[in-house]
C-alpha cells in the first residue's frame, strides 16, 4: 500500500470511530464506547505508522517550523490520549465524573484535529523527495 493512501485511509477510519466514541460516549452506551475508542485508539497507531512512512518521501526540513511544531503537539496528542482513558475508566465506579470526562474527551479530539491541520500543512510546504 502507498503511504499516501494508507495514510488518508486510517485517518477516515479513526475518524469514524472517534464520531461514534463520541455519540455513544454521550449517549452513555458504554459497550459500545469502549468498542469505538478502542478501534480509535488502534487505528491512530495505524495512522501514525503510514504517517511516518509519508514523511519519508519528503524533505520535511522544507516546511520550517511547521515540521518541529507539528512533531511536538502530534507527541503531547499521543500522551494526552491517556487522560480521557483514565478518567473514563474511573467514571465506571463513580459516574459523577462522567462530565470531566466529557471535557477532557473533547479538548483531546481539538488536539487530534490541531494536529492533524499541522500535520497537513507540515506536507505541503514540504517538497517531495526525487528518486
Amino acid at each position: 500500500m502507498f503511504p499516501a493512501v494508507g495514510f488518508l485511509l486510517f485517518l477516515v477510519i479513526t475518524l469514524v470511530f472517534l464520531s461514534v466514541a463520541v455519540v455513544t460516549g454521550l449517549k452513555a452506551s458504554r459497550k459500545r464506547h469502549f468498542v469505538a475508542v478502542a478501534g480509535a485508539v488502534i487505528s491512530l497507531l495505524i495512522t501514525i505508522y503510514w504517517a511516518e512512512r509519508l514523511g519519508t518521501l519528503y524533505d520535511l526540513d522544507e516546511a520550517g517550523f511547521m515540521t518541529p511544531l507539528h512533531l511536538t503537539v502530534a507527541k503531547a496528542t499521543s500522551v494526552a490520549y491517556l487522560l480521557p482513558v483514565i478518567t473514563g475508566l474511573r467514571t465506571i465506579k463513580n459516574s459523577e465524573g462522567r462530565k470531566f470526562h466529557g471535557r477532557i474527551a473533547f479538548g483531546v479530539l481539538i488536539l487530534t484535529v490541531f494536529t492533524a491541520v499541522t500535520g497537513v500543512l507540515m506536507v505541503l510546504m514540504s517538497e517531495p523527495l526525487t528518486a
